[in-house]
């Protein structure tokens, strides 16, 4: 399924680019909450083990850089993931760094008519040798299309419980980088003479 590229809204010049251009799950759910509350909610990563079925543990290692551990039973996955975009109250993506990527993915919030939050998230897989047939399967996309609208369902559950974010991460992120409201002044080549 292809994506078409949007660029979306501009900010100072800047276009946000759209990374995912295709993907193999889209999954929507409407919470009764305003955007800001969600999104803001959604950056605070290490309370997803609070609320996800998956999660396990969320490490921060940089402001653009999150480790996971997820799993189900007994079984455990951990990997790293970088946001390579980030716009407050609007978009998200970030695409995994393992040596061999396994997914990457998007999360859109939109304001509706009713003052809730639309959350769309987006996820292409990239599955590695067997595992790459079986995401050609309806059934293994079916799969996880159904884990993703679970995670989002639960997600939307915790938000609208607490009915305030318990916290907000409100940078903008441009190609794994964040981007400072205010540059930086430039350093100056002169030496720093000893003072007093």
């Amino acid at each position: 399924m292809a994506h078409e590229e949007d660029d979306g809204p501009t900010d100072g010049g800047v276009t946000r680019r759209r990374p995912l251009r295709e993907w193999h799950v889209e999954e929507t759910v409407e919470a009764a909450v305003p955007v800001r509350t969600a999104y803001n909610q959604w950056t605070q990563f290490k309370t997803f083990p609070r609320f996800s079925a998956v999660v396990h543990d969320v490490e921060q290692i940089r402001p653009a850089v999150t480790a996971w551990s997820i799993g189900y039973g007994p079984l455990r996955h951990r990997f790293c993931v970088e946001i390579v975009e980030q716009d407050p109250d609007a978009y998200l993506a970030w695409r995994g760094l393992e040596q061999n990527p396994t997914h990457e993915g998007e999360v859109e919030f939109r304001s509706t008519g009713s003052g809730g939050t639309a959350i769309t998230v987006r996820m292409l897989l990239r599955p590695h040798g067997a595992a790459q047939v079986l995401t050609r399967s309806p059934a293994v996309t079916g799969l996880a299309a159904r884990l993703v609208r679970a995670e989002l369902v639960h997600f939307q559950h915790f938000i609208e419980g607490l009915g305030q974010e318990g916290g907000a991460w409100r940078g903008t992120i441009r190609n794994g980088r964040v981007q400072h409201d205010t540059p930086e002044p430039p350093r100056s080549r002169v030496a720093q003479w000893p003072v007093g």
